[in-house]
């Protein structure tokens, strides 16, 4: 009886420990408290709130859904996804091709500082955990990515926290919701309350936008937001600016 509960109690220790690892290091991943610099983007959201068309929770709502569905569900997720599979095979060659995809398509040149600051970022972040971020950052250093992107970084980070690949595009989704609606709680401004709500809304596209990701081949994949090219441009002259341009 004894023996049977000892080995028991073992067997669930051992088969449920990876797992918490990795939906640990999911959520660390997707925490508004990971230093990369993501809540002082607003991805033209500021530009957005300046020109009228977003003012308060009924407009924020379906901008927030659209974007997320219109935007990183179609290029920076769908890179993610690739190259979380890709760091899993240290096919370094498919990740430097994805990073290159990333810097080649941002629409300007806010995007794309945005994508090389938080990029930057993360190396910096895996470098400052010692032994932790040790085998993350080793690859990071041997892929030679001049400069790393924030879709293509974090893809190794997540890849190392050896989550699912579909869970791990559902935290990394999740981050960019976070600090999406604390955006808009700032720019517009917004309640806490309306960002809760905001955040439920996006809770239910997440899974759309993570199934859109996962279906893209480098054929289909894209980064063509017209709009919100035209606000991100916008924005980079705008007079008065709450977030980075």
């Amino acid at each position: 009886m004894g023996m049977t509960t000892v080995t028991a109690i073992t067997t669930i220790t051992t088969t449920r420990m990876p797992t918490d690892a990795a939906l640990l290091r999911t959520l660390w991943l997707a925490s508004p408290a990971l230093p990369v610099g993501g809540f002082s983007y607003s991805e033209g959201l500021e530009a957005a709130v300046d020109a009228g068309l977003v003012h308060d929770e009924a407009s924020a709502a379906p901008w927030l859904s659209d974007q997320l569905l219109l935007g990183p569900a179609r290029s920076d997720l769908a890179v993610a996804a690739q190259a979380i599979t890709a760091w899993r095979a240290n096919d370094l060659p498919r990740v430097r091709a994805l990073n290159a995809w990333v810097l080649h398509t941002r629409e300007t040149s806010e995007l794309r500082l945005q994508a090389e600051q938080m990029g930057r970022s993360l190396v910096a972040w895996a470098q400052s955990l010692g032994d932790v971020g040790e085998a993350m950052l080793a690859q990071l250093q041997d892929a030679q990515l001049d400069p790393p992107t924030w879709p293509v970084a974090s893809a190794c980070a997540a890849a190392h926290g050896e989550a699912p690949l579909r869970e791990a595009l559902v935290g990394l989704a999740f981050g960019w919701a976070e600090n999406m609606v604390q955006a808009a709680i700032k720019a517009v401004p917004l309640g806490q309350g309306t960002g809760q709500r905001l955040l439920a809304r996006l809770v239910q596209v997440i899974p759309e936008a993570v199934d859109t990701a996962l279906a893209l081949d480098d054929d289909a994949r894209q980064a063509f937001t017209p709009m919100l090219a035209i606000l991100s441009a916008r924005h980079e002259n705008q007079y008065s600016r709450l977030f980075r341009s």
